[in-house]
């Protein structure tokens, strides 16, 4: 069995303490609403809250799925809930109301493989009530692969989010192949999804997308990939079109989920980034230990104002 890795010095956030985070932690509870920041450990949530890019995560806090990775909880998931996009609106107003600055916002959900296309429809509608009630706040939205299915990813695609985003997780490879947690179960990174429909799904985004839409990705590295096997990831992103990619340390978030197999060095994380960059041509690679789907997201919306304009 696997031993723990001890972190290393950098694998260190900041406490989260800044009034803006205060103040939207405050008022995210009084709402009743989740976020991804939250039900995911995210180690960033300080930093992002307090420069005002918020992730709703909306379809529940069920996952239908059981990512050997991700701690938000998995099960059979309850009735959508119709009345969200408009909460998720309202909640957006409340907070400017309140003073809590906001600029940027990102929607995620659980994946719902038994209700796909509602699934799509709930996005579609969520964005469209955030932009009706908030139109100077830009919207991204993270969705998951909707088993491949093009007629729920119109559904998300024609509501117009400034950014869509669908994260390729790891190299294909490790998809499904057995690993060994710390408590003697078998998992695997993604074992209900499948590569090619993550990148076809980001492929039709940028595709049919509406002039300007600018389409992201992540993976994650500590799983247990090669190097060749990144850049060969960051390839397919770079020929489905994607304009940002995002590359982070896994982090284990129990003994129950898989182990880390290396702490990469700020130093390789920075190569990365320059490689993505200058040698695969991705525009922009947001590349470090702590970096999530959602890290300086609202700056990488201001490198690409004009796009987005």
């Amino acid at each position: 069995m696997n031993q723990i890795l001890p972190k290393p010095s950098w694998i260190k956030a900041k406490i989260p303490n800044s009034p803006n985070y205060k103040h939207l932690k405050s008022l995210m509870k009084s709402l009743d609403l989740h976020t991804v920041c939250e039900e995911a450990r995210c180690p960033n949530i300080g930093e992002c809250w307090g420069a005002g890019t918020l992730t709703f995560m909306i379809l529940g806090d069920t996952c239908t799925r059981s990512c050997g990775f991700c701690s938000v909880k998995t099960g059979k998931g309850n009735d959508l809930d119709w009345e969200e996009p408009i909460r998720v609106a309202e909640a957006v107003s409340e907070l400017v109301k309140n003073n809590v600055y906001i600029s940027h916002i990102v929607i995620t959900s659980v994946n719902r493989d038994d209700k796909n296309y509602e699934s799509a429809r709930l996005f579609a509608e969520t964005i469209t009530k955030v932009r009706k009630y908030n139109p100077e706040i830009t919207i991204e939205v993270l969705i998951p692969d909707f088993k491949g299915e093009l007629q729920a990813l119109n559904e998300v695609v024609s509501a117009k989010p400034d950014i869509l985003n669908h994260n390729i997780e790891t190299v294909p490879r490790l998809y499904y192949l057995p690993q060994e947690t710390h408590i003697g179960r078998t998992r695997a990174v993604r074992p209900q999804a499948k590569y090619e429909w993550s990148l076809r799904l980001l492929k039709e985004s940028k595709d049919q997308g509406h002039e300007g839409i600018l389409t992201k990705s992540g993976i994650m590295v500590g799983l247990g990939e090669e190097i060749e096997e990144i850049i060969d990831t960051l390839c397919d992103l770079k020929t489905v079109g994607c304009d940002i990619v995002t590359i982070g340390q896994y982090l284990q978030p129990t003994r129950e989920h898989l182990p880390v197999s290396k702490y990469y060095h700020p130093i390789e994380f920075e190569s990365l980034k320059k490689y993505g960059e200058e040698i695969i041509s991705i525009p922009h690679v947001e590349s470090g230990p702590l970096v999530r789907s959602s890290y300086h997201a609202e700056k990488q919306v201001i490198k690409f104002d004009g796009a987005l304009s």
